[in-house]
């Protein structure tokens, strides 16, 4: 069995044989990528503007800068890879969601994992890791569930978002002198 055929029966098993009582459920957790993914950087960034007396320090604009960055490496790697989506090719996958751009990687799954690494970095606290990641988790499998992202995208997206958290933290640490304990070693 080749690994689409593989990527196939498990999109059966996640969205054609899915429980639909949980459709409003992962339509939700799949609308909050991209509020909580540019929301929260937004928040801090005004938190720390207006209440002066909150010394978030550049952690903010860290955030910002990861979720900017992994939509425009995931909007180009679509775009440029021009992958359809697997309701398109494969008509028994049922579509319940938007998905109208292509479909390699899973943008919502990028910014997702790019969130919730940046703020595991910045924030390094078990209290905070482990429900960025289960959200973030959460939100890949809903892409699947949903049935607009095959197997691959998803990974694919998780592997993105990491990358650029990593990414942008040495970068900024390196290009914009960013203090050693503004961002976690």
């Amino acid at each position: 069995m080749s690994f689409q055929q593989i990527e196939l029966e498990v999109l059966k098993v996640i969205n054609v044989n899915r429980d639909q009582d949980f459709d409003g459920f992962f339509q939700t957790i799949t609308d909050s990528a991209f509020y909580v993914a540019f929301g929260v950087p937004l928040l801090l960034i005004i938190v720390n503007k207006f209440w002066k007396n909150v010394s978030l320090g550049k952690k903010p604009y860290y955030l910002f800068s990861v979720v900017i960055s992994s939509a425009i490496v995931s909007n180009i790697l679509k775009y440029t890879i021009n992958r359809p989506r697997p309701f398109i090719t494969h008509p028994i996958i049922e579509k319940i969601s938007a998905g109208g751009s292509p479909s390699f990687p899973s943008g919502h799954t990028t910014d997702a994992f790019a969130i919730a690494t940046a703020i595991s970095i910045a924030y390094p606290k078990w209290y905070i890791i482990i429900p960025a990641y289960a959200w973030a988790f959460t939100v890949a499998y809903s892409r699947m569930f949903l049935g607009v992202h095959y197997l691959s995208d998803v990974i694919a997206g998780i592997l993105f978002g990491v990358s650029i958290a990593f990414l942008c933290k040495a970068l900024l640490k390196k290009k914009f002198l960013m203090p050693s304990d503004d961002l976690a070693n």
